[in-house]
């Protein structure tokens, strides 16, 4: 019954067990399987040969670069990288700027070129031209990095405008001190002439009166100050008690100050200082203006010590009071 449902064989079809022990049957069933073998090691070379070129392609179209925007110039920017080497980057329509948000900088924002300011550090890739610069595909950076590099830019952009105007300023300022440099100039003059009227008078008194310097006492002032220091009050007090016991005397003041700042506020100090000095003889030391020479404005002149110093210009900060009696009264 089974028998009769299997298909007949064909007897022609059985390869007998002896044809597979022959030398031909042998080396026919190698050459088949050496051809089957060298069939799959083509294949397997050609196969890790793509994957080599792909890597190499993969690599070739994959740079990428760390570093800080040290430039911006139309369509390129120059980045330094971690390696201080300095790297163009060409920007294209194609190029993706990501700003990474997040704590694990999962989320991105995508933002324009206009974002790639220098100053900004970023991470690019691309791949190299001929040119050996780098085609940005992806330019991507922190959001805290933009919004410092933003706040140096704002930073430059006020400080250049303050310059402007300060430019401006100085600029009317000039004309100010062009018309005025005319009057500082006849005031100079007049100073001048004021200080050579007042060295021929003193020169005047030595001569004429040959005067002898009975006392003398120096009262200092701080800087750009004109009152007096009630320090310096005794000694004047003191001075002008002793000029009151003399026959025939004179008080004579002179004022000075330091040779640092103008001129002509120099001698305004001078002249302030001495005759503050003279009030107090007049008003509080009981001293006559008929005793009294005119208090001298001295200027800068007759310096004492050196104004590279603070001690220095402390010094030349003065007004010297000295009694002097002729010498004819004194028998001398």
């Amino acid at each position: 019954m089974v028998r009769t449902m299997l298909a007949p064989v064909n007897e022609s079809e059985i390869v007998p067990k002896d044809s597979l022990s022959g030398c031909d049957g042998e080396r026919g069933n190698i050459m088949n399987i050496t051809t089957i073998v060298r069939g799959r090691m083509f294949l397997l070379s050609a196969f890790a040969a793509f994957i080599f070129l792909f890597a190499g392609l993969a690599a070739a179209q994959d740079t990428k670069i760390q570093g800080l925007i040290v430039g911006r110039s139309g369509a390129t920017m120059t980045v330094k990288t971690l390696d201080s080497e300095n790297v163009v980057v060409v920007l294209t329509t194609d190029t993706q700027v990501d700003e990474i948000q997040g704590l694990f900088k999962l989320r991105k924002k995508e933002l324009g070129l206009t974002a790639l300011i220098p100053g900004l550090p970023v991470q690019v890739k691309g791949s190299m031209n001929d040119n050996h610069q780098l085609v940005a595909d992806q330019v991507r950076f922190k959001g805290s990095d933009l919004k410092m590099a933003e706040d140096i830019q704002a930073g430059l952009t006020p400080t250049q405008a303050q310059v402007d105007a300060n430019q401006s300023d100085i600029q009317a300022d000039a004309k100010k001190i062009s018309a005025n440099q005319e009057s500082i100039d006849a005031n100079e003059q007049k100073i001048a002439v004021n200080q050579t009227d007042i060295i021929a008078a003193n020169k005047r008194f030595g001569e004429l009166g040959e005067y002898n310097i009975l006392g003398e006492t120096t009262v200092y002032f701080g800087n750009g100050q004109v009152g007096i220091d009630p320090k310096f009050k005794p000694e004047l007090l003191s001075l002008a008690k002793k000029a009151l016991t003399i026959n025939g005397y004179i008080i004579q003041v002179q004022g000075y100050a330091s040779a640092v700042g103008s001129a002509a506020l120099n001698q305004k100090l001078s002249s302030e200082r001495a005759d503050n000095v003279l009030a107090f003889l007049e008003q509080d030391a009981s001293i006559p203006l008929t005793n009294v020479l005119a208090p001298g404005a001295m200027g800068t002149t007759d310096q004492v010590a050196s104004n590279q110093t603070t001690e220095g210009q402390a010094e030349n900060r003065r007004v010297v009071v000295r009694i002097l009696q002729n010498k004819g009264i004194a028998g001398s």
